[in-house]
C-alpha cells in the first residue's frame, strides 16, 4: 500500500511554472528508486485484491472529479492509470518512468515545489502519500494554489488510529526501510489541516475492513468516515474566494 511523491522529468505543458533549479535525487528518490520493480510489482501480487479495494472506493467519488486532475506522489502511475489522472508529480525517476510507461505525463519534483501555475488542475489527487511528505500544510498550500475556484481535493488514507495504520505504525518503530520514514495521521488531524488550507469537506468513504494479512475478498465501500477501515477517502472543496494560509 505503499506509496510516495513526485514524478519523471516530461515538460512542454503550458499550466506548467519554470522548472526545479536542481535535478538532483533528493533522500526521499535515493531510497524509493533501488525498489521501484518491487514496489510496482506489490499490485499484482499480494496487493492486488488491495488495490481493487482501494479503486472501488474511489468510483464513488470519481463522477464529482473535472478533469484536468494531477496526482501528487504519482509513484509508478497504477492509481493515475486506474483513475483516469492525467497528470503526476513525484521525485523518484524510477518509478516515474513506469508512470510515463503507463500514459502518465509526468513531473519531476515534490508536492512542496511550485511546479503549475495557479489554478492549472480541477481536481488534485493524495493518495496514501500525507503520511511521507515532509510537510502536509505545506503540500495542501501548493494544492490549493494550483486548483481552480470550486478545485477538489481527494485524499487516500491510511490513518494513524487504524488497524492498517497500527500495523505500519508498529514497522516504523522497528525500523522498516521504508515504513521508518512515515508519519500517520489521526483523521482529526487530516481535517485540520484541509481547514487551514483553506479546504471544505464534502464527502468521506471509508473501506479495507478486513485486517492486514487477512484480506480474502471484494469489499464494498460505506459512507462516512469508520475508525476500523484502513483506508479512508476525503474529497474536500476548495472554498471560494479564498487563499490558503500563508
Amino acid at each position: 500500500m505503499l506509496k510516495c511523491r513526485g514524478a519523471h522529468a516530461w515538460t512542454g505543458d503550458p499550466s506548467l511554472e519554470s522548472e526545479p533549479k536542481s535535478r538532483t535525487h533528493d533522500a526521499e528518490a535515493e531510497l524509493f528508486d533501488p525498489l521501484a520493480s518491487e514496489y510496482d510489482n506489490w499490485f499484482d501480487g499480494e496487493g492486488k485484491l488491495i488495490f481493487a479495494i482501494e479503486v472501488r472506493a474511489f468510483q464513488e467519488v470519481l463522477g464529482s472529479l473535472p478533469k484536468p486532475r494531477l496526482e501528487i506522489g504519482v509513484g509508478s502511475g497504477r492509481f493515475a492509470q486506474a483513475l483516469g489522472i492525467e497528470t503526476g508529480v513525484d521525485p523518484s525517476i524510477r518509478l516515474l518512468e513506469l508512470a510515463s510507461k503507463r500514459g502518465i505525463k509526468v513531473i519531476l519534483g515534490r508536492g512542496e515545489h511550485h511546479l503549475f501555475q495557479a489554478g492549472s488542475f480541477r481536481s488534485v489527487f493524495l493518495i496514501v502519500t500525507l503520511c511521507f511528505v515532509d510537510s502536509p500544510p505545506e503540500v495542501l498550500k501548493q494544492a490549493h494554489r494550483i486548483l481552480a475556484p470550486g478545485g477538489k481535493i481527494v485524499l487516500g488514507l491510511v490513518l494513524k488510529d487504524s488497524p492498517w495504520g497500527k500495523f505500519y505504525e508498529k514497522k516504523r518503530m522497528q525500523g522498516h526501510r521504508l515504513y521508518r520514514y512515515a508519519n500517520f495521521y489521526k483523521y482529526a488531524e487530516v481535517v485540520t489541516f484541509l481547514e487551514q488550507s483553506g479546504f471544505s469537506i464534502e464527502k468521506v468513504i471509508s473501506t479495507l475492513f478486513q485486517k492486514p494479512n487477512e484480506v480474502e475478498q471484494m469489499e464494498l465501500p460505506r459512507n462516512g468516515f469508520s475508525p476500523a477501515a484502513g483506508f479512508v477517502i476525503t474529497m474536500a472543496e476548495k472554498k471560494a474566494s479564498e487563499e490558503a494560509p500563508v
